[in-house]
């Protein structure tokens, strides 16, 4: 692998650890999007950020905070690995718009509008019916504009997304995710959609969790790359990435947490299903971090150029934080 292409996962929840940093500097990763929060409210949220900054202590040898998108460099210089960090929903601004710039000055960079639900800014894509952008969404969306926080539409409606796109003036992303014509799976996107994204000059990260691929865990790298190959003639090289999904070493109760939160007394089962309602059996060729450089060689197996890999590996991400990151003036 080129020691100058640099490797960012758009997304990871794992059970963090010194032993999981280790295997991310094993595979070559130097930037991870790392989730904070999922449906925590403010003062939960300022204690996650605080779990971080113990771990930016007790593991400075390994990690460091990126606060702005050179930090990424800087850690493969230091030989570290950059942590930058988002919220999976809109939780952590509860009702308050004040707690936009606040959560920015602690470190949050990107945060999504919906996780899946109704929320008080947009629609999630498990609702019967997509609402759109709310009032409330409407003021949040000017306010992460302004002051450099990652509009994320993840785990968003279509409505909703292109809504977002429309009223957003930076660049909005889906840090993991895949195209529906491949896997119609709830939480992957129209080719209407994914064009938008690019119009807007955003980003996809291509999701490995199984429940958007093709074959679940038996989908292979081949078409994995494939996937990414088509997706690359629809949108553009230069607004792809991978954000990979993984949540290593969780126990089922966080799985819960992520799809129950606190809004349901009945079990939802999400993606999965009553008689599949674990985690998913992980994918042979990227079962942790040290398996990055398995991604590198089925793209170039490919026939992805060399820069094209560098940018689907690493770069676009670098680029998308320095268009997207820095408040405005």
């Amino acid at each position: 692998m080129s020691q100058e292409m640099l490797i960012v996962d758009g997304l990871q929840y794992s059970n963090w650890s010194r032993e999981i940093f280790e295997q991310m500097r094993e595979g070559g990763v130097n930037a991870v999007h790392a989730t904070l929060v999922y449906h925590e409210t403010t003062r939960d949220t300022l204690s996650r950020l605080g779990e971080w900054n113990r771990r930016f202590e007790t593991h400075r040898d390994l990690i460091m905070p990126v606060r702005e998108a050179a930090d990424i460099q800087r850690a493969q210089e230091a030989g570290k690995v950059g942590i930058f960090l988002g919220a999976q929903n809109c939780s952590p601004i509860e009702d308050d718009i004040d707690m936009v710039a606040i959560m920015r000055d602690l470190g949050l960079l990107i945060m999504q509008l919906t996780y899946n639900n109704q929320s008080l800014l947009a629609c999630g894509c498990y609702e019967a019916q997509d609402s759109g952008i709310t009032r409330f969404g409407r003021q949040v969306i000017k306010e992460m504009n302004r002051v450099g926080m990652v509009i994320d539409m993840s785990h968003s409606a279509e409505r909703s997304t292109l809504e977002a796109i429309e009223l957003s003036e930076r660049p909005v992303i889906i840090s993991h995710a895949n195209p529906a014509a491949w896997q119609p799976a709830k939480r992957n996107k129209s080719d209407k959609v994914l064009k938008a994204i690019a119009e807007c000059d955003g980003l996809l990260g291509f999701s490995a969790y199984p429940f958007h691929l093709k074959n679940g865990p038996d989908c292979t790298l081949e078409d994995y790359c494939d996937m990414i190959a088509a997706t690359a003639d629809l949108m553009g090289i230069e607004h792809i990435g991978i954000g990979t999904d993984l949540c290593q070493n969780q126990p089922v109760s966080i799985l819960e947490w992520m799809r129950n939160g606190r809004w349901s007394k009945e079990m939802d089962y999400g993606e999965g299903s009553k008689d599949n309602a674990g985690w998913p059996r992980p994918l042979p060729w990227l079962k942790d971090s040290r398996d990055f450089p398995n991604l590198v060689t089925g793209l170039r197996a490919r026939g992805f150029a060399e820069d094209e890999v560098a940018r689907i590996m690493g770069r676009n991400w670098v680029e998308l934080l320095e268009r997207t990151i820095t408040p405005q003036v």
